[in-house]
């Protein structure tokens, strides 16, 4: 795979409760993806950067919001977003930032 790619699959990490929650209890990290993004993109992007294995990846299409602003009434952007399974053992401390 383009090495140039892989450096921009990965958006932002997705930090929040629920995210939290699934790295302790599944080995997994979430991670904000460009739209089209494949497994396989993920896969290597997340072991290039972080020098990290990944046993699995699963991706979900996040449908945007509703919202109004007084009579007009939009939609916030859509977004993908990828629950990267790690290898027993391995981890990704992005408080430390990044890397093992």
């Amino acid at each position: 795979m383009n090495e140039q790619r892989l450096m921009q699959v990965l958006l932002a990490p997705q930090i929040s409760e629920k995210a939290t929650f699934v790295a302790d209890k599944h080995d997994q990290v979430i991670f904000r993806v460009v739209s089209d993004a494949t497994k396989a993109e993920v896969k290597g992007a997340v072991e290039l950067l972080f020098k990290v294995s990944v046993e699995s990846v699963q991706m979900a299409n996040v449908k945007g919001k509703k919202k109004r602003f007084g009579r007009v009434a939009g939609r916030r952007s859509g977004w993908k977003k990828a629950f990267v399974c790690l290898k027993p053992g391995q981890e990704i401390n992005f408080v430390d930032g990044g890397g093992v």
